[in-house]
């Protein structure tokens, strides 16, 4: 007898595509976890002006162009060091760049509380992200094969021969993959869905709730389901079976933990109530071409970066640099860890943004800055970075 479905009984996998619109093949390591999952396909309503001698409403040929759309939420969850995060294609599809790991490097040492040398060749660049005592930087400047400055300082300088932790950095790039994202359902008769050239379109980013949460959402190629497969349909023969469940255990990190670092000259902020992030790519689908009901590929526009911060004011040196830096058009850095304990961090870092004269809110019995808005600028796809260590 058929029954409800649990909306619990669901799980998500993520995999970046080789090609866009051909469905990616996943494992049990492309499991991400994640809040949910929406999407929609519509049939593109073309306007009818033949005499049909009625009122009547005569329908939509069922190969009319189609549009889907997707957005799907998850949480900052801990990460085994080893490859890349379970939702990294994701961030790979929001940032572009092929992602960059670090691993197995030690400090020779520190010359200066951000300048480091390591035993070996590094192999970093501008942006790359080192973690060591579950915190992260980035660097900002190579000195030499051995040698880096980093954004910020270590809250506990590493000594000599004190191993850095496994990195993985996303970087941005001018072109942006598709990935195919994977819905299944319990019980096994119920329906699974398959978006395919799934590209993201917008990603949000947010701290101090319960918990660090990212938003992807973008249009698609296609919805793909269970129940009205046909063969051909994704590049497919036939609907993919779900991978064998393997044990599937993460820890989510408290919204409220991490450190941030603002200011031309970046001072860690104890006072920050809330920030945002958000990334817009501002994409066009080929969908309007002749011969084609789905989508060919996508393209993507001119990138913005807009950021939020809000802080209790005070009446302090690098409080009032950042009203000074706001009214004076002066760009400054931002760099937000999100956690703090290895495994569980996750790093944005906009080396160079403006920030806009804040909004005073003095609802609450002290005051609070409210710094909305904040577009990064940059030179050559260096507005952003994100890593998780």
């Amino acid at each position: 007898m058929a029954n409800y479905i649990s909306s619990n009984a669901n799980r998500f996998y993520v995999a970046v595509e080789t090609a866009y619109g051909q469905a990616a093949t996943v494992s049990s390591g492309n499991r991400f976890p994640a809040v949910r999952l929406e999407a929609q396909q519509s049939l593109e309503h073309g306007r009818r002006l033949d005499k049909t001698g009625t009122r009547t409403y005569l329908g939509t040929p069922l190969t009319a162009r189609r549009q889907t759309a997707f957005e799907t939420r998850t949480y900052l969850t801990s990460w085994s060091g080893i490859g890349t995060p379970s939702y990294g294609p994701l961030f790979q599809a929001a940032m572009g760049g092929i992602p960059v790991s670090s691993s197995g490097l030690s400090v020779a040492s520190v010359q200066n509380n951000t300048q480091i040398q390591t035993t070996m060749a590094h192999g970093l660049s501008f942006g790359s992200a080192i973690s060591f005592g579950g915190e992260i930087r980035f660097v900002v400047t190579v000195i030499d094969a051995e040698t880096v400055l980093l954004n910020a300082p270590f809250s506990n300088t590493p000594p000599a021969n004190a191993s850095l932790s496994a990195c993985v950095t996303y970087p941005l790039a001018i072109g942006l993959p598709s990935v195919t994202l994977h819905d299944y359902w319990d019980p096994a008769t119920a329906v699974s869905r398959l978006i395919t050239g799934a590209a993201v379109n917008s990603f949000t980013m947010s701290v101090d709730g319960d918990f660090h949460e990212f938003v992807f959402s973008g249009p698609a190629c296609d919805l793909l389901d269970s129940s009205s497969f046909v063969a051909g349909d994704g590049g497919l023969s036939s609907f993919p079976t779900e991978p064998t469940l393997t044990k599937f255990d993460y820890s989510i990190v408290p919204g409220h933990l991490g450190q941030a670092w603002l200011g031309s000259t970046p001072n860690q902020f104890f006072t920050l109530t809330g920030a945002s992030v958000e990334l817009k790519n501002n994409i066009d689908v080929r969908n309007q071409e002749f011969g084609s009901s789905y989508p060919r590929a996508i393209a993507a526009g001119m990138r913005q970066v807009a950021s939020t911060f809000t802080l209790f004011a005070q009446d302090d040196e690098q409080t009032t640099a950042l009203y000074a830096a706001a009214k004076q058009r002066t760009p400054v850095t931002a760099m937000l860890q999100l956690g703090q304990q290895t495994g569980q961090v996750m790093g944005l870092f906009i080396p160079n943004v403006t920030p806009e004269i804040p909004t005073f809110d003095d609802g609450l019995t002290r005051l609070q800055w409210s710094f909305k808005n904040n577009l990064a600028q940059g030179t050559a796809e260096n507005e952003l970075y994100i890593a998780f260590a």
